[in-house]
């Protein structure tokens, strides 16, 4: 596994960021501890969660699970770079969502109890709260900052122009401001390399794209084919992107690799990206996963790769004027 720094900071994180959106829902506890284990014995020291995931509301069902297994011992706690998220709801009560003051004390005070660890390494927006002003969310980060509570702090689905307006305002409070930016970034969803690419770079901020398979990007067609049942939505997704699904998949094959791997890797080639999100269900879907970082795709491929699946055309302004 090789590491990179997250963003401009001193913080070196695997190039693969473990998703731990399934444990729970989809991934029992058990095969969750054995996904967590197998991630630090193949060098992955850094886990996203969220206190939303789990699907029930109020619980923080993954933060519960992450939280037992580092209760474990071993070094488990000191080896990860845990990354969660403040913003959802986690209650009936108006202030049990957002960015206020009041619930960022209060989500942060929650994910620690829940994964059972004094602090955490990058805590993270889950959205723009358009309703709070910068003052007010950068001066309870920075009360949590002092507290050493939370390390770094980082954003996710954020504009560029939010990433910009963030950034300046913790410069005036001479505050570090956003180290990362989470967005969804995949070979089907490129529209972020037009402004949040550039304001990242120019700022310093990491990517972590999630969602980094689209959920067709893994194989789809080569599953369909094997009488794997795909839900309706991927089932229509496939339908609307079948003619670059075909030659993607047979691109893959002339290469030798599997589609996940190869789409992670691509991923990987962009200077700006400090590691994608897999989300695994299962452990085999997680050393699947680990091949990625050995691909290295030449010129010639990544050219391939963007006549299969082109991009916006470059950067603003010039993607789409002068």
């Amino acid at each position: 596994m090789e590491y990179n720094f997250l963003g401009r900071t001193g913080l070196k994180v695997s190039q693969l960021c473990l998703g731990t959106m399934n444990f729970g829902p989809e991934t029992s506890e058990a095969d969750a501890y054995q996904i967590m284990d197998s991630a630090l014995e193949n060098g992955v020291n850094f886990f996203d969660t969220a206190n939303v995931y789990g699907r029930k509301k109020g619980e923080g069902v993954t933060e519960n699970i992450i939280g037992r297994w580092f209760a474990q011992g071993g070094g488990r706690r000191e080896k990860v770079v845990i990354a969660t998220k403040v913003y959802g709801t986690m209650g009936d009560w108006p202030n049990e969502n957002r960015l206020s003051a009041l619930n960022i004390k209060r989500a942060v005070e929650g994910s620690l109890r829940r994964m059972q660890t004094d602090h955490i390494d990058l805590y993270q927006m889950h959205h723009i709260d358009r309703n709070t002003p910068w003052d007010e969310i950068w001066q309870a980060m920075e009360v949590l900052v002092t507290q050493g509570k939370v390390l770094y702090v980082g954003s996710s689905n954020f504009a560029a122009w939010h990433i910009v307006q963030a950034n300046e305002a913790a410069k005036r409070r001479n505050f570090l401001g956003l180290v990362s930016e989470q967005s969804l970034y995949n070979l089907l969803e490129r529209t972020i390399e037009l402004e949040v690419v550039p304001a990242c770079e120019a700022y310093g901020v990491g990517i972590i794209p999630w969602s980094p398979l689209s959920q067709i990007l893994g194989g789809a067609l080569q599953k369909a084919n094997e009488g794997r049942r795909a839900s309706e939505d991927q089932q229509k997704k496939i339908e609307k992107y079948r003619p670059q699904l075909e030659r993607w998949e047979k691109f893959c094959a002339e290469l030798g690799e599997a589609p996940a791997a190869v789409a992670l890797a691509w991923l990987l080639h962009n200077k700006v990206v400090t590691a994608p999100i897999i989300g695994p269900r299962t452990l085999d879907q997680f050393t699947g996963s680990l091949r990625a970082v050995e691909i290295k795709l030449t010129p010639e491929q990544l050219k391939t790769i963007d006549d299969i699946f082109p991009g916006p055309g470059g950067t603003a302004p010039e993607a789409y004027a002068w």
